[in-house]
C-alpha cells in the first residue's frame, strides 16, 4: 500500500479587527512534496451543503444566497467559493489552538484519508476517502 495523504477542515475563529472574518481551511496533504509546506489549502466562507451536518460550522456572517432560506437549501446546491491560500505546513492536520501573529484561533472539525483524481491548472479533484467529508471534491 502507497503512502496514506490525509485532508483535514479546521474551523478559523479571527479576531475582529483582522482582515478576514470567520471561515474553514480545507487541507489537502500532497505527496512527492518533501517540503514542511505540503498543504494545498483554500478558505471557505461557507461549506457545501452536504457537509453542512453540525449548523455550528457556517461563519457567523455568511450569507446564504438570495430565496434559499434555512432547512429549503437544495439538495444540488454543492457549490462555494473557495479561495486558494499559501501552502500550510503539515502540522495543521493534527493542530489545534491559537494561530501566530494573533489571527485568532483553529479547531479541527473533520479529517481523514485522501487520494488525489487530478491535478492541473483547470481542476484540482479528490476523493475524501473516510470522516464526514468523505466523497469526491473539486476545486
Amino acid at each position: 500500500m502507497g503512502l496514506m495523504l490525509r485532508y483535514a477542515l479546521l474551523r478559523h475563529e479571527c479576531p475582529a479587527d483582522y482582515r478576514d472574518g470567520p471561515h474553514w481551511d480545507l487541507l489537502l496533504e500532497r505527496a512527492g512534496v518533501a517540503d514542511e509546506r505540503r498543504l494545498a489549502t483554500w478558505s471557505l466562507l461557507e461549506l457545501p451543503v452536504a457537509w453542512r451536518a453540525p449548523s455550528a460550522w457556517r461563519a457567523p456572517g455568511a450569507r446564504r444566497a438570495p430565496g434559499v432560506s434555512r432547512g429549503s437549501e437544495p439538495p444540488s446546491a454543492v457549490e462555494v467559493m473557495a479561495i486558494a491560500l499559501a501552502d500550510h505546513r503539515a502540522h495543521y492536520l493534527d493542530y489545534e489552538g491559537p494561530v501566530s501573529g494573533g489571527r485568532g484561533e483553529v479547531s479541527r472539525v473533520a479529517s481523514g484519508a485522501l487520494e488525489w483524481i487530478e491535478a492541473s491548472e483547470a481542476l484540482l479533484q479528490v476523493r475524501l476517502l473516510d470522516g464526514p467529508l468523505a466523497g469526491l471534491a473539486s476545486l
